[in-house]
């Protein structure tokens, strides 16, 4: 099965997903990226399955030193775009596998995807 994780490097949510993976023998691919970015069609892709509000980290640093007028009337293609630039506001982890689409990391719903 392939399994692939988008993310960071260093976020600790991410360290925390991996290692679970790694601990429940899930093998898995992961894509950095903030080192090599992602693409439209996967942001797309994202937004569809789960909806602009869960793939967008609003939350997040990154998205709160936005100037206003950027952060204002964000529809989807104007969050696309702001996410191509600078994808640390992609929330995350972003885990795809078994043609299901896991965001954020909670250890329930990763067993729950996985069996373990």
């Amino acid at each position: 099965m392939a399994v692939t994780i988008y993310g960071i490097k260093n976020c600790d949510t991410m360290k925390k997903a991996r290692s679970w993976l790694e601990e429940h023998s899930v093998a898995y691919e992961f894509h950095d990226y903030k080192a090599l970015g992602i693409d439209r069609a996967h942001l797309e892709a994202w937004i569809d399955q789960a909806g602009l509000d869960t793939v967008l980290n609003r939350a997040g640093t990154t998205f709160r030193k936005l100037p206003d007028a950027e952060r204002e009337n964000l529809n989807r293609e104007k969050a696309i775009q702001l996410m191509l630039e600078q994808p640390s506001m992609i929330k995350r982890p972003v885990l795809e596998a078994k043609g299901k689409l896991l965001i954020g990391f909670k250890p329930e719903i990763y067993a729950g995807a996985f069996g373990g």
